[in-house]
């Protein structure tokens, strides 16, 4: 079995079958599963529309992933690999700790490889490894409604999408074109879903967007505190707003990751020392160590070891 891959419960002690005697597989009670299991294939017969679902208390506060977990919870299996990233990393707080809950209340394998993994649940990142059919990505989902900062009442902003009526949006990214010369939007970047409804991606960077097109895994978003699910099914198209004169366009960086090389993937800005000295370092810690591990086997003169 592979050494990255994670089976037991560290801080109990005890197997999955006996956990199970203190609380439901995966924390949840069958019925709400079964209540986010219809609400999930309803988001994904309308990909990018979000469906209302009773969204229940979990034991981490709104705000930190209640969302993406309920649904993560709905649909984990006990054959599951998971893998938990926040913003492309493995070892953050919240990654961390969402990754032992579901250890102790499921007894799933987990593993911080993208590759191994059936199931991912992300905040604000989608993985430099490309996805593969059979996968299950769950996105963190603060704000679902994409024109809540321009539009608050919320009946305003249903009709609008029942219409496909999406111009406050266009006139939004003008208007920083007027003021900037540019879209000055890098995260959270608007799309439209199966060219029909208008999507907030997550807070992911722009830099990511394009990875959501006709991406061949199951993209799942959940938002805990405003109660809605929606969905991108595997192979739909996902188009980045923009405009003929100033089209889409993704971050880019003058120099390459310190660690690793890599000049195509996001990059994190670290401060090194107390002087301000800076470097550029692969926010995907997963990514970033598979290059590495591969630069040392091929070794200095890039034949393999």
């Amino acid at each position: 079995m592979n050494a990255r891959l994670e089976t037991t419960l560290p801080d109990t002690g005890h197997t999955a079958d006996e956990m199970q005697q203190h609380f439901n597989f995966a924390y949840l009670d069958e019925r709400t599963k079964r209540m986010i299991r219809r609400t999930i294939l309803k988001a994904v017969a309308i990909p990018g529309y979000q469906v209302p679902f009773g969204s229940r208390e979990m034991p981490l506060p709104y705000g930190w992933g209640t969302g993406g977990i309920q649904v993560t919870a709905a649909v984990i299996g006990p054959d599951e690999v998971l893998k938990i990233i926040d913003q492309g990393s493995d070892d953050t707080v919240n990654a961390v700790n969402i990754r032992r809950f579901f250890q102790r209340t499921a007894g799933v394998q987990t593993t911080t490889r993208t590759a191994e993994a059936t199931l991912i649940q992300t905040r604000h990142r989608i993985p430099e490894t490309p996805l593969t059919e059979g996968q299950v990505i769950v996105y963190q989902v603060p704000v679902p409604e994409p024109l809540q900062r321009l539009e608050p009442r919320e009946t305003e902003t249903r009709t609008l999408h029942a219409l496909a009526e999406y111009g406050l949006m266009h006139v939004k990214l003008y208007e920083d074109i007027a003021r900037y010369g540019h879209i000055a939007t890098t995260y959270d970047y608007p799309v439209m879903v199966n060219q029909r409804y208008l999507m907030a991606p997550s807070p992911i960077p722009k830099f990511d967007n394009p990875k959501m097109h006709m991406n061949p895994a199951l993209q799942l978003f959940g938002a805990g505190r405003e109660k809605r699910i929606y969905a991108v099914p595997p192979y739909t198209a996902v188009e980045s707003l923009g405009f003929e004169d100033h089209p889409f366009e993704v971050q880019k960086w003058d120099s390459a990751c310190a660690l690793c090389g890599a000049t195509d993937s996001f990059l994190d800005e670290v401060i090194t020392d107390d002087a301000g000295a800076r470097m550029h370092v692969c926010s995907d810690s997963d990514y970033c160590q598979s290059r590495q591990a591969a630069q040392a086997e091929q070794g200095p003169t890039g034949e393999t070891a």
